[in-house]
């Protein structure tokens, strides 16, 4: 019984988010502050308790930020975050540190226990993780200056929950200085093994699923996307690390696999549906009649932080010798109070640090202030540039150019066709990248020298993930027609001023192709018969 109550409550609070949501949507807004609305209607104190299962909600959409997480990692292979630079995780640990302290002489003003304010600049010193990541990943920004800077920092803010859950637990009186060594130091050995078991796991998983035909067995990868994702982050969780980075660290170690493409498809939809059950139960967290009665100075609050921490983060990366206009950018995007203040005010409140009416403020702000960043993260690149036209820098620094070379040209199918049209683009040092379902196809693409991915190209997401938005040409070879046009149609709306050139094996399905968007396209028959032809006239002397 309880089974069903809890999945009456996900519908009808994915339905409100759909609702509340696309109204947002269709006001040019994000649909996140749609969800978070729609939480704070439906559950929680202060709201029309049409949903009773909210401690249940919560614990499943947690998962969200775990896929989020592992979505990005198969984005950034080891050799990629190596390319991040310790910049980035520097100016995330000074970022805490700095920000914990100020954020503590601030409250002290206002709140006359020590561990209490405390508590309070550790609460506010992280940011959103899931909002963050979100609105970057979706404004194709994670490749910026500013959004590989608020990576690094959001992965060490993740890192730095547990030894501030532990810090919590030491202000609130329990565990002597010897029992909370032996926490760090068994915590420490528990992440290290975790990390050479997901290393090993991930290179047998791919071993065995490069063995497979995915054309054959395509909801294997379906399986083995979500089991390793989900898997990740309950392995994290059991040893007590952060799943969201168990399941980042398990993305990124098949990053550099040939199936990270199609992996990362696979596991979107679900990583969509969590996510938004995440936000709608971030919702529910807050009380509205609370914030209304308060709303003065939980405004003033979120103001105070938000302005604060742009500050503390622009002048950490500016002294970590980025320009004035990426340090500002990064301040903005991280500018707000994360969800990981809602953890760690838990720990104190029921440790007794933290007051209810603290706690209460804190959480409305964070509420607040998630509405408020889905707005500011998509100005951070107008912000950069206004703050460069204010320090009269109009030159784009080296550093402000994405590191990663998008290709000029996509080949869809590396059966024949595709081989030989890479032939000529080999010669010209042409960068291409190439998608098949056949892991035979992407070895011959490998031989070539081309990037080349696993992956079924008739889902928007692959072609979304493999930066076809970038091609200046979009070349389709697969010979099932339906499926080939589906392709055109996505890359179509997904690069709408590429030049797309399709294979058609028949001349009746030529009108086909170019009403689904190619410019060109090369009939089999047309070219078998002209081949036929020249062999006859051979053949005849």
């Amino acid at each position: 019984m309880e089974l069903w109550l809890i999945l009456r409550d996900i519908v009808v609070l994915l339905g409100a988010c759909l609702l509340v949501g696309g109204i947002f949507s269709r006001f040019g807004q994000s649909p996140i502050v749609g969800y978070l609305l729609a939480g704070m209607m439906l559950g929680g104190p202060g709201s029309l308790d049409l949903v009773s299962t909210e401690h249940e909600i919560e614990a499943i959409a947690e998962l969200g930020v775990s896929l989020l997480l592992f979505s990005l990692g198969l984005e950034f292979s080891v050799e990629r975050l190596r390319k991040l630079g310790a910049n980035p995780l520097l100016g995330g640990f000074l970022q805490v540190s700095v920000t914990t302290l100020v954020a503590f002489g601030f409250a002290k003003i206002f709140i006359e226990g020590v561990a209490e304010a405390f508590a309070v600049g550790m609460m506010v010193a992280l940011s959103s993780t899931a909002v963050v990541l979100r609105i970057l990943m979706e404004n194709g920004e994670i490749e910026m200056p500013h959004g590989r800077n608020s990576l690094g920092v959001l992965l060490t803010q993740d890192m730095a929950v547990v030894p501030l859950a532990l810090m919590m637990t030491i202000l609130g009186g329990e565990g002597t200085g010897g029992e909370v060594a032996w926490n760090i130091a068994k915590l420490l050995l528990m992440a290290v093994g975790l990390v050479v078991g997901l290393y090993a796991l991930t290179k047998l998983a791919v071993l065995s699923l490069g063995t497979l035909t995915l054309q054959r067995n395509r909801e294997l990868s379906v399986i083995f996307a979500v089991v390793t994702g989900l898997g990740a982050a309950w392995a994290s969780h059991a040893v007590g690390i952060s799943p969201a980075l168990g399941a980042f660290v398990a993305g990124m170690l098949l990053g550099s696999s040939a199936f990270s493409t199609q992996i990362r498809a696979d596991v979107a939809p679900l990583q969509v549906v969590l996510l938004t059950l995440f936000f709608g139960a971030a919702g529910m967290v807050a009380d509205p009649i609370w914030i209304a009665t308060n709303l003065h100075y939980v405004a003033l609050v979120v103001v105070a932080l938000t302005i604060g921490k742009l500050l503390i983060i622009w002048v950490i990366f500016f002294l970590l010798g980025h320009t004035t206009r990426v340090a500002a950018a990064t301040g903005l995007c991280l500018a707000q109070v994360g969800e990981f203040a809602f953890v760690l005010g838990s720990i104190g409140r029921s440790n007794e640090v933290v007051s209810e009416s603290t706690y209460a403020m804190i959480v409305s702000a964070a509420i607040l202030s998630f509405m408020l960043t889905a707005f500011l993260v998509p100005l951070a690149p107008g912000f950069a540039k206004f703050v460069g036209r204010l320090t009269s820098r109009t030159d784009l620094p080296p550093e402000e150019r994405e590191l990663h070379n998008p290709p000029e040209v996509a080949i869809i199918g590396f059966g024949p066709a595709g081989q030989i049209t890479a032939g000529k683009l080999v010669e010209d040092e042409v960068p291409t990248i190439v998608i098949d379902l056949n892991r035979q196809g992407v070895l011959a693409a490998a031989e070539f020298g081309l990037e080349a991915h696993v992956g079924d190209a008739t889902q928007s997401d692959v072609l979304e993930h493999a930066h076809l938005a970038h091609c200046k040409a979009i070349v389709v070879t697969v010979p099932h027609h339906r499926s080939a046009i589906t392709i055109v149609e996505h890359a179509r709306k997904l690069a709408p001023h590429a030049a797309i050139i399709a294979r058609s094996r028949y001349e009746r399905f030529i009108s086909d192709f170019t009403l689904a968007g190619a410019e060109s396209v090369a009939g089999d028959e047309h070219q078998v018969g002209e081949r036929l032809a020249a062999l006859l006239e051979e053949t005849l002397g």
